[in-house]
């Protein structure tokens, strides 16, 4: 039955996306991770102790969540099967982000275009969270390029890929996690202690959906018609040059297979934070460095697109030789 939910879901993503005038469950899950730090600051202070809140936020979130669900879930099937399957294709699209990851590329590819250099940059920072103020065209360009890649994991290929292990909970579970990374993750001063075990977490769920990303962003490359050995090769090479042990894999795939360089240095809260580039040309190398270009923003939706595709028919392929 799960097949029934999962591919409607995903098509629901590609089709409407995440409509700005639906609440989405993410926001709810952000005011309810705010509550539980303001309520745990008050109790725990100093480092040790921060540390501990900082798992103990984590516990309680996800926990929570995949509890709430897990039991909606319960309830629904129960009551009434139409509603149990409603509720599935509903919450599990909530999960997935390739349209709103397009779409948000896309504004900022039309700001390039027209040559709007504030414009881009307002547009970039709404989806990085890098300082974009003096980001030059190319600079832009870079980032919306390694923010598509990265977020092909985190927002497609992680929610399916536990979609696929333990149903809608688990998916949830997941994007509490993520969302958990993306407001206590950072190694700044006031996060450094109580988000530790947040970016740790994040980066545990994410290793195999990462490598798994490599993997089928070089088969989407290929049918592209882009440099998909170099993808893979990139991918591999390259999987050390980020701060992340997980965002140079997705990264290095899209460096690859464009003859592109992504990485270096960039600006997160006022600080410099320098980053190894990722798909330079080495001695051994047999491709030509290209200049990075605003079309580079489209042929990075089209791998994450395509990707996306090949790993939902990968998962679902996996699925049935096991369950069947």
């Amino acid at each position: 039955m799960f097949l029934s939910f999962i591919w409607p879901a995903f098509a629901m993503d590609l089709m409407i996306g995440d409509p700005s005038n639906i609440p989405h469950p993410v926001s709810f899950m952000g005011k309810y991770i705010r509550f539980l730090e303001k309520t745990l600051r008050k109790i725990f202070k100093g480092k040790k102790a921060l540390k501990f809140a900082g798992l103990l936020l984590n516990l309680i979130s996800v926990l929570s969540v995949y509890f709430l669900f897990f039991y909606i879930l319960k309830w629904a099937e129960s009551f009434d099967l139409r509603l149990y399957v409603i509720i599935n294709i509903i919450f599990l699209h909530t999960t997935l982000a390739t349209k709103c990851l397009k779409d948000e590329a896309v504004k900022i590819y039309d700001a390039i275009n027209s040559r709007d250099l504030n414009d881009s940059r307002k547009k970039l920072s709404y989806i990085v969270g890098r300082d974009t103020t003096n980001l030059s065209f190319e600079e832009i360009i870079r980032a919306t390029v390694e923010t598509v890649a990265e977020n092909t994991v985190d927002g497609i290929i992680a929610p399916l890929f536990y979609a696929f292990i333990g149903g809608l909970p688990l998916a949830m579970a997941y994007k509490c996690i993520n969302t958990l990374d993306s407001m206590v993750g950072y190694k700044n001063e006031r996060y450094e202690d109580f988000g530790f075990f947040s970016a740790k977490i994040d980066d545990v769920f994410n290793f195999i959906p990462a490598r798994i990303t490599l993997l089928f962003m070089s088969i989407a490359s290929m049918f592209l018609g882009f440099d998909y050995k170099n993808a893979f090769k990139i991918g591999i090479r390259d999987r050390k040059n980020h701060k992340s042990p997980n965002c140079a894999y997705p990264e290095g795939a899209v460096a690859g297979a464009l003859n592109i360089k992504l990485g270096g240095t960039n600006v997160y809260f006022g600080k410099e934070v320098y980053k190894p580039t990722i798909g330079d040309v080495d001695e051994n190398s047999n491709y030509i460095l290209k200049k990075i270009e605003a079309k580079n923003i489209i042929d990075t939706n089209k791998i994450m697109y395509l990707t996306s595709f090949v790993s939902i028919i990968s998962f679902t392929i996996i699925y049935v030789l096991i369950n069947h």
